[in-house]
């Protein structure tokens, strides 16, 4: 089992361990889907499961791992990798089931008139592939060319916050790798955004650099203002020595302390003026 779980996340569980300050790297075994179980949502949703990721499900439906680093003695997460099982691959659109009656769905939302764009209307059917931790969503995105037609050959996209759509892969295999690659870094999918990460996401990067991490992508501007923190020396316990005050050597015999106050303003008493 330990084998095998290792050949699913690609070693990266070690690789974690080994870290600086990374603790409670827990990954969560899932059992196997079974057949009827993908062929159900396929004839459901009237879509074809790539193959990569058909087999990936047949292998565990579903994966989960997350791992802490520990800060100020009290352990925080960082890392999340999630990919939903084959029963919470759900539909997303413009349906307005469980909400008020006049509220908009997000095809009402959708402004955007390109067509190589995914919409939440009748042009394309988008399944949630990774809730990214609240930070946006990885979604399966297929084109739908003819009503009633088998859909087939989805690609692999991510909508932000504010619902812009941003391509990552064509294929599931690749997105695997990068959700494994990239280790669950916090918002780590607005690397293929045009405004790129956050600068809480670029110290965590700098931190634990990904397995595809390139330093040389960082530009003087990035550099100027993240903190470049070596992870050995953070987490290292320190002990502070105590200040040591320094002593003024004792004054003469028979001189007595200058009055500040006397060299401020000079006394006057005793002097009178001559016209």
């Amino acid at each position: 089992m330990t084998s095998y779980t290792e050949k699913l996340t690609m070693g990266i569980c070690k690789i974690l361990e080994s870290s600086p300050g990374v603790t409670d790297v827990m990954f969560e075994e899932k059992r196997p889907a079974e057949r009827h179980m993908i062929v159900n949502w396929e004839q459901k949703n009237g879509c074809t499961l790539p193959d990569d990721l058909k087999n990936f499900y047949l292998m565990t439906d579903g994966f989960q791992m997350s791992w802490n680093v520990k800060l100020s003695d009290a352990p925080i997460q960082v890392g999340s990798i999630v990919i939903n099982s084959i029963s919470s691959l759900s539909r997303q659109g413009g349906s307005h089931t469980h909400s008020l009656p006049n509220a908009p769905s997000l095809a009402d939302l959708d402004q955007d008139t390109d067509e190589d764009q995914p919409h939440f209307d009748s042009r394309n059917a988008i399944f949630e592939l990774d809730p990214c931790n609240g930070n946006g969503k990885v979604c399966l995105v297929y084109k739908i060319s003819k009503p009633g037609e088998v859909m087939r050959d989805p690609d692999i996209w991510f909508l932000d916050r504010a619902l812009y759509w941003h391509f990552i892969t064509h294929t599931f295999i690749a997105y695997y790798r990068l959700l494994l690659c990239h280790l669950g870094l916090p918002q780590w999918h607005y690397v293929f955004t045009s405004y790129g990460l956050s600068p809480q996401a670029k110290q965590w990067m700098n931190m634990y650099k990904p397995i595809t991490f390139n330093t040389a992508s960082l530009s003087e501007e990035v550099d100027s203002y993240v903190n470049k923190l070596d992870p050995n020396k953070i987490f290292k316990s320190k002990n502070k020595t105590p200040l040591t005050k320094k002593k003024l050597p004792p004054l003469p015999a028979g001189t007595q302390k200058m009055n500040p106050a006397s060299t401020k303003h000079p006394s006057h008493t005793g002097i009178t003026t001559r016209k």
